[in-house]
């Protein structure tokens, strides 16, 4: 029999690709959610380890399967409500095939814990400040975030989303780039030249000092378009892969993808905060290119011209819609890289991942650790022309942190 978990997650992703504009915060809070409370479904019936928030009683017998499936059918129907038909399909055939092996009686017992863990996650994450529309207003100074072409700000709000594991969203903040104090400092230092002219020559649509690996490994994780499974939904698949591999049962299957779900929940949060909470929120490569001129910086040259490699199906290039610094895809990357190598109890562990980016069809890339895996995702944005290499390297941090704070405080073993 398949294990549930991975093939309710196989749901999630799917629901991930049919949505359209959801933001990398969004759908990190909704993968969290059905993953949380899968885990209290299954710990309900088991009681090895901590309850996230629940702990339901459970009769004897009770399927863990169909309570797993239940709790992810809740869940989804509530966070993704204009797929809610897709989701009765799945739901079906999921309990077809369990009711072919277990007891009418065993089944509905399942079903019931799951409804129960799901509501009780549900409940927790109402009014949890993810429906935040307070305006933003970009800024106009030099360094100062601003709309590209991409769209206005998204998401300006997610900072203040109350936290799945964190006691407060800015407990990992990182700090400043280079240290600097003031955005004026910072742009006419040395270090900020470095970062510019960095990005600037490697990230250009039209580079000839990027070399063919370094514009696969750019594509390889980007997936920002709609119709793929975006970054937090790469590393679930991500997860999928080594829980596979390493042939986890059910049960340790639901505790590693609701401590994959909890942190990668945070991890938005942090990288949100970072981007809009102080006074930096700031700009892409793109916009520091194309008005270097501002930045006071006499190693800086304008380019009014400059493209990043980023690119949508229409062939017109991009940078996301919010500031640089921290970078979202290295922060979710680290964050991550740290939750599997702590419930793993090694980095050194082989593997081969895909990725979903029209760019980058069929592309497949092999690590030999997590953190390797983790580095060169905050790499490939530098790559990509999106980001400087301090925000990958600040989100590396940040992201390592909450990783092991969410693996020592989280889900512990009773």
């Amino acid at each position: 029999m398949p294990n549930i978990v991975i093939e309710w997650n196989c749901v999630y992703l799917n629901a991930i690709r049919n949505k359209e504009k959801d933001s990398p915060g969004g759908i990190a809070r909704k993968g969290a959610m059905v993953h949380g409370a899968i885990y209290d479904a299954v710990n309900s019936i088991v009681k090895t380890h901590q309850p996230y928030l629940i702990s339901i009683p459970a009769a004897d017998g009770a399927s863990i399967d169909a309570a797993a499936a239940q709790a992810a059918y809740q869940v989804l129907t509530r966070v993704y409500p204009e797929q809610t038909d897709s989701f009765d399909l799945s739901l079906q055939d999921s309990l077809d095939r369990i009711s072919a092996a277990d007891s009418v009686q065993n089944v509905e017992s399942g079903r019931v814990i799951g409804t129960a863990a799901a509501y009780a996650m549900i409940a927790h994450r109402t009014n949890d400040g993810a429906e935040n529309t307070d305006p933003y207003t970009p800024g106009t100074n030099a360094g100062d975030w601003r709309p590209t072409g991409s769209g206005n700000a998204v998401t300006p709000n997610w900072d203040k989303v109350r936290p799945f594991a964190m006691q407060t969203g800015n407990q990992f903040r990182p700090s400043r780039p280079a240290g600097y104090a003031t955005k004026r400092d910072l742009l006419s230092s040395p270090e900020y030249a470095a970062q510019f002219n960095e990005v600037k020559r490697l990230g250009s649509a039209t580079s000839s000092s990027r070399t063919a690996e370094e514009t696969e490994i750019a594509f390889f994780w980007a997936n920002d378009l709609d119709g793929t499974y975006k970054p937090p939904g790469q590393l679930f698949r991500f997860t999928q892969i080594v829980a596979e591999q390493r042939s986890l049962s059910i049960v340790e299957t639901a505790r590693l993808f609701a401590l994959v779900g909890l942190a990668l929940g945070d991890a938005g949060i942090v990288a949100w905060d970072a981007k809009y909470s102080t006074d930096l929120d700031l700009w892409r490569p793109e916009t520091a290119v194309h008005l270097a001129d501002m930045d006071g910086n006499p190693a800086t040259d304008q380019d009014a011209a400059w493209e990043p490699l980023s690119v949508d199906r229409n062939g017109k290039h991009f940078s996301p819609a919010f500031p640089a610094y921290v970078s979202g895809h290295a922060t979710f990357g680290a964050t991550h890289a740290g939750i599997l190598r702590n419930f793993f109890g090694t980095d050194n562990v082989t593997f081969k991942l895909d990725t979903e980016d029209p760019s980058a069809v069929n592309v497949k890339r092999a690590f030999n650790s997590f953190s390797s895996a983790a580095l060169e995702n905050g790499r490939s944005r530098v790559y990509l022309g999106v980001n400087y290499q301090w925000d990958a390297d600040a989100s590396y941090i940040s992201g390592t942190q909450l990783a092991d704070y969410v693996s020592a405080n989280y889900l512990q073993a009773l």
